[in-house]
């Protein structure tokens, strides 16, 4: 718990230090862009050939895996190898049966699009400063020629106690902190057995993960990303494309329409919503863990110019202090060691003051 504090302390500093250094140029609020009714975007969210959500082929035909989380926890054996299968394969699958109730699903849903709704003065009254990681704003933006993103955000360190801000929680809706309180637990205890069907998966001792990432100090963070109608869809991104420094990712995504797309190969693959299902994401510290056998995804998500669209991700990663690098078992038989060993408050730093590039934050971890 000390160590986290202190990572925690460091992230203050540096935080300090890039409020003074940053020169990150005017940032829109996109909802009061949005009701201003222009009928363009802003250069800065003006995307060039690829990167435009057209510029690569979208394959409407492949979706992503689902997994039956109660028959995992009955002992399902085939169901174990769909799961196998969706971390080797894709990254990302969708799970249903994850027992969390759909009511406290729809309770998250309702106090984020609240907050949401509220004045812009009184969003502000939370903010996430230049460089920052926890507020409401922009996050990831780092200089005044970076492209950004159609999309408000409301992020919030949950877990160990020292990475929370209360200052930055919402007090309206009055029931928000509460609601999040109960969600986030609900969302770790999820994380907790997905960790531990993933660790069966590799032929290792189901408390593997949970073992090693600290317990109590194990890093819990919320994202909540708002994405109103954009009059140019065809020309901005909703949010760039990424892959996530967690362990897991549980996203919980509104079933207005898709937004969110995954990588695979060339092309790019609609994740379309199932009602109350969350979406799982393996993340860049699971890969090295896993020595590549397991990899993180690139994903990214598209505007509509019709429909606004909700997700509330939650991120799920070891403790600050914990010594990363490849499980001894994962290398072996003439395997070779792709990832160096590193501490991963020192990848946390490293992820959150770099721009969201694919899965150029990785390189820091990775042996040449």
């Amino acid at each position: 718990m000390a160590s986290a504090a202190v990572c925690s302390t460091k992230q203050e500093e540096l935080k300090k230090q890039q409020d003074i250094e940053l020169k990150i140029g005017e940032v829109h609020d996109v909802q009061e862009l949005q009701r201003a009714c222009v009928d363009n975007v802003p250069e800065r969210y003006v995307r060039e050939g690829d990167d435009r959500p057209g510029g690569a082929k979208v394959c409407e035909q492949a979706h992503i895996p689902v997994i039956d989380l109660g028959e995992l926890r009955r002992g399902g054996g085939d169901e174990l190898g769909r799961l196998r299968l969706a971390c080797e394969d894709w990254g990302f699958f969708q799970v249903v049966n994850h027992g969390i109730e759909g009511g406290l699903l729809d309770e998250m849903e309702k106090v984020a699009r609240e907050f949401f709704a509220l004045p812009l003065e009184e969003k502000q009254r939370y903010p996430m400063a230049p460089g920052g990681i926890q507020g409401y704003g922009h996050a990831f933006v780092f200089s005044d020629d970076q492209k950004l993103d159609w999309c408000n955000m409301l992020a919030l360190g949950v877990s160990p106690a020292s990475i929370r801000q209360p200052a930055l929680w919402p007090t309206t809706p009055a029931t928000f902190t509460d609601t999040l309180v109960r969600y986030s637990a609900k969302v770790r205890e999820l994380c907790v057995v997905l960790l531990a069907r993933v660790a069966e998966t590799l032929g290792l001792p189901s408390g593997t993960f949970e073992g090693m990432f600290g317990g109590e100090a194990a890093v819990q963070a919320v994202r909540m990303n708002f994405y109103p109608p954009c009059p140019r869809p065809e020309l901005v991104l909703g949010l760039s494309a990424h892959s996530d420094g967690s362990a897991v990712t549980v996203l919980q995504q509104d079933t207005g329409h898709v937004g969110l797309q995954v990588r695979r190969g060339n092309a790019w693959v609609p994740v379309h919503p199932v009602p109350h299902a969350l979406v799982i994401n393996l993340g860049d510290s699971l890969e090295v863990l896993t020595n590549g056998r397991y990899k993180s995804v690139e994903h990214r998500a598209v505007t509509n110019g019709e429909q606004d669209r909700l997700s509330v991700v939650t991120f799920y990663a070891p403790a600050y202090d914990v010594e990363m690098g490849p499980l001894p078992e994962l290398v072996a038989d003439g395997e070779p060691c792709r990832y160096r060993r590193f501490n991963h408050g020192e990848y946390s730093r490293h992820y959150v003051t770099s721009k969201l590039e694919g899965k150029k934050t990785l390189d820091f971890a990775k042996i040449n």
